[in-house]
Protein backbone atom coordinates (compact mmCIF):
# COMPACT_ATOMS: atom_id res chain seq x y z
CA UNK A 1 0.00 0.00 0.00
CA UNK A 2 1.30 3.41 -0.96
CA UNK A 3 0.29 6.68 0.64
CA UNK A 4 2.25 9.60 -0.77
CA UNK A 5 2.48 13.31 -1.35
CA UNK A 6 3.85 14.58 -4.66
CA UNK A 7 4.95 18.20 -4.98
CA UNK A 8 5.91 19.47 -8.42
CA UNK A 9 6.56 22.61 -10.43
CA UNK A 10 4.29 21.41 -13.24
CA UNK A 11 1.10 19.67 -12.14
CA UNK A 12 -0.13 19.53 -15.74
CA UNK A 13 2.87 17.44 -16.79
CA UNK A 14 2.88 15.16 -13.73
CA UNK A 15 -0.85 14.42 -13.32
CA UNK A 16 -1.24 12.16 -16.40
CA UNK A 17 1.88 10.22 -15.39
CA UNK A 18 0.54 9.75 -11.86
CA UNK A 19 -2.82 8.56 -13.11
CA UNK A 20 -1.18 6.08 -15.49
CA UNK A 21 1.18 4.69 -12.83
CA UNK A 22 -1.36 4.49 -10.01
CA UNK A 23 -4.04 2.87 -12.14
CA UNK A 24 -7.02 2.00 -9.95
CA UNK A 25 -5.60 3.92 -6.99
CA UNK A 26 -6.64 7.40 -5.96
CA UNK A 27 -4.87 10.56 -7.16
CA UNK A 28 -6.19 13.74 -5.53
CA UNK A 29 -5.01 17.24 -6.26
CA UNK A 30 -4.76 18.99 -2.86
CA UNK A 31 -3.14 22.25 -4.00
CA UNK A 32 -2.07 23.86 -7.26
CA UNK A 33 1.09 21.77 -7.52
CA UNK A 34 0.55 19.01 -4.95
CA UNK A 35 -1.10 15.59 -5.17
CA UNK A 36 -2.01 12.92 -2.65
CA UNK A 37 -1.80 9.30 -3.76
CA UNK A 38 -3.32 6.17 -2.24
CA UNK A 39 -2.75 2.99 -4.20
CA UNK A 40 -1.88 -0.69 -4.20
CA UNK A 41 1.22 -1.31 -6.31
CA UNK A 42 3.09 -4.55 -6.89
CA UNK A 43 6.81 -4.91 -7.21
CA UNK A 44 10.02 -6.36 -5.82
CA UNK A 45 10.25 -4.14 -2.73
CA UNK A 46 9.40 -0.65 -1.47
CA UNK A 47 12.79 0.80 -2.41
CA UNK A 48 12.49 -0.35 -6.04
CA UNK A 49 8.85 0.76 -6.33
CA UNK A 50 9.71 4.16 -4.88
CA UNK A 51 12.69 4.58 -7.20
CA UNK A 52 10.72 3.68 -10.32
CA UNK A 53 7.78 5.92 -9.35
CA UNK A 54 9.99 8.95 -8.69
CA UNK A 55 12.07 8.33 -11.83
CA UNK A 56 8.94 8.33 -13.99
CA UNK A 57 7.64 11.50 -12.34
CA UNK A 58 10.97 13.28 -12.82
CA UNK A 59 10.98 12.40 -16.50
CA UNK A 60 7.80 14.48 -16.76
CA UNK A 61 9.07 17.31 -14.49
CA UNK A 62 12.58 17.36 -13.06
CA UNK A 63 11.61 19.41 -9.99
CA UNK A 64 9.21 16.87 -8.48
CA UNK A 65 9.43 15.77 -4.85
CA UNK A 66 7.98 12.57 -3.40
CA UNK A 67 7.18 11.85 0.24
CA UNK A 68 6.02 8.25 0.32
CA UNK A 69 4.95 5.69 2.89
CA UNK A 70 4.99 2.09 1.64
CA UNK A 71 3.35 -0.63 3.75
CA UNK A 72 3.58 -4.36 3.09
CA UNK A 73 3.45 -7.45 5.32
CA UNK A 74 3.56 -5.43 8.55
CA UNK A 75 6.52 -3.27 7.50
CA UNK A 76 6.20 0.43 6.79
CA UNK A 77 8.99 2.31 5.03
CA UNK A 78 9.03 6.09 4.62
CA UNK A 79 10.95 7.78 1.84
CA UNK A 80 11.75 11.35 0.92
CA UNK A 81 12.60 11.31 -2.77
CA UNK A 82 14.99 8.35 -3.18
CA UNK A 83 16.14 8.22 0.45
CA UNK A 84 14.74 5.81 3.07
CA UNK A 85 14.04 7.91 6.15
CA UNK A 86 12.39 5.40 8.48
CA UNK A 87 11.47 1.74 8.59
CA UNK A 88 9.00 0.32 11.12
CA UNK A 89 7.88 -3.26 11.69
CA UNK A 90 4.45 -3.73 13.22
CA UNK A 91 4.01 -6.95 15.17
CA UNK A 92 0.56 -8.48 14.77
Amino acid sequence: MLVASVDTDSAEAVQPVLERLVGKGCVTRVRDNEFRIEAELEGEDAKELNRSLLSELRRAERRTRLRAEWTSDGTTERFFDYVLKKSKITVK
